[in-house]
């Protein structure tokens, strides 16, 4: 997602609400989700950026959006935007930077988002990894990014309906002055077409959608709870099942979140909680585990609203990973708590480190002048797609594919796979 999402907000000091909820009848397990099973309750869900562009294209935009701070310029050691380095052995079309060599002596490329063929691989991957549903980012469509967005979802939809995924749009309301109308407007004239699509992802027979950043303490997202909650319920007399990715602490209206906002986060069918930035390490996610998710999923189980945590793989450059026993723990905690749905914070987000896709295993496939780390950072060999393998994984033990275990089973490398391990 943008920049404003990176704001890290201190993890709340806590003892275990485990005990509270108990009394309750609220405890680990023991939850059950309001809807039962869709396209997103009981599914793994992943947020899907597709912003990232390149002069020579064919993208409206003809600028290296989201790879450089100066976009007329090609990424390189002092204008870059991207702070991990995708592994593009995949992709059949891809576009020379101003970095170095990568370390094996290979020139260091970069892909399209607006190439069919990146997004199809892309979903290709999702296919193989059994990840059911993408939620594509939908950022302010009036200004000039509109018509290379308008073009992404129809991208989006061809490759979801080729390899049998789902998707849905997830409006992002940073810095969309006039959201409360054209956010309407964008979903009448453009966006509610595409729900005639079989791809298109539905819960309790309903159109998904998303809006994101609603109540948000910042002011990127200025916006009245009574303005948020109008569009809240204009949403839903459209007929769709409207998600909220809403701040940490929705519940308890404090820190991320703005005080006055519980009755737009409980208008909402299901509530997606923002996670990156707040927990870096297993220690953190026990945490979580009894100060957010056993009272947030208490609350809305309370209230008949569905509930999807976020799982994140942890950024690269902050060494957030432990190669992959992070992301594990989360699946862990959410699944033991009794969560039915989780949504992967990110799949192709480079900007922020935190992707799941195939991403460079090692400094043989960096830049060497990037200054960049390689998914090996702490000693241990992973291949290109291990975090789409290990999300797989999390999916299947979501789904009571596999049992419930806190030893991750996904194994880093497979043997003689190099980077495109299955």
């Amino acid at each position: 997602m943008e920049l404003s999402r990176r704001t890290f907000l201190a993890t709340a000091a806590g003892t275990s609400a485990a005990a509270g909820l108990s009394a309750l009848g609220l405890g680990a397990g023991t939850a059950a989700a309001a809807s039962g099973p869709g396209d997103v309750v009981g599914k793994v869900t992943v947020g899907y950026q597709g912003w990232f562009a390149c002069p020579g294209d064919g993208a409206p935009i003809n600028t290296w959006w989201h790879y450089s701070a100066n976009g007329s310029q090609p990424p390189s050691p002092s204008n870059t935007t991207i702070v991990a380095w995708p592994d593009v052995r995949d992709f059949t079309r891809t576009y020379q930077t101003g970095y170095a060599p990568l370390g094996n002596g290979q020139p260091a490329k970069v892909f399209s988002s607006y190439d069919q063929q990146t997004v199809d691989t892309h979903f290709l991957w999702m296919q193989q990894n059994n990840i059911d549903t993408a939620a594509l980012q939908r950022f302010n469509p009036v200004g000039g990014e509109g018509p290379t967005r308008d073009a992404m979802a129809t991208k989006v939809r061809s490759a979801a309906e080729s390899h049998g995924r789902k998707f849905y749009i997830m409006y992002d309301v940073s810095d969309w002055t006039n959201m409360q109308s054209e956010i309407k407007a964008d979903w009448t004239n453009k966006m509610k077409a595409y729900t005639g699509s079989s791809a298109y992802a539905r819960q309790n027979g309903k159109p998904v959608v998303c809006i994101w950043g609603f109540g948000f303490n910042d002011n990127q997202r200025p916006f009245s709870a009574a303005a948020c909650l109008d569009v809240v319920n204009w949403f839903k007399g459209q007929g769709v099942y409207l998600i909220g990715g809403v701040p940490t602490w929705w519940r308890t209206g404090d820190r991320d979140s703005r005080p006055d906002f519980i009755n737009v986060y409980r208008a909402f069918h299901m509530i997606s909680p923002w996670m990156v930035g707040r927990i870096g390490n297993v220690s953190d996610a026990d945490n979580f585990y009894n100060v957010a998710t056993l009272p947030d999923l208490a609350d809305c189980n309370a209230h008949g609203i569905d509930y999807q945590p976020c799982v994140l793989p942890g950024a690269v450059s902050l060494r957030q990973r432990a190669h992959g026993d992070f992301m594990w723990r989360q699946f862990y905690n959410h699944i033991r708590a009794g969560v039915k749905g989780v949504y992967i914070s990110m799949f192709d987000e480079f900007n922020e480190g935190n992707q799941i896709a195939k991403t460079a295993e090692s400094q043989a496939w960096l830049p060497t002048n990037s200054g960049m780390l390689a998914l090996d950072e702490d000693g241990t060999a992973c291949s290109s797609d291990y975090y789409l393998r290990l999300t797989g994984d999390g999916g299947r033990m979501l789904k009571g594919q596999i049992g419930l275990t806190a030893t991750r089973p996904t194994r880093p490398v497979v043997a003689g796979a190099g980077g495109t391990a299955r």
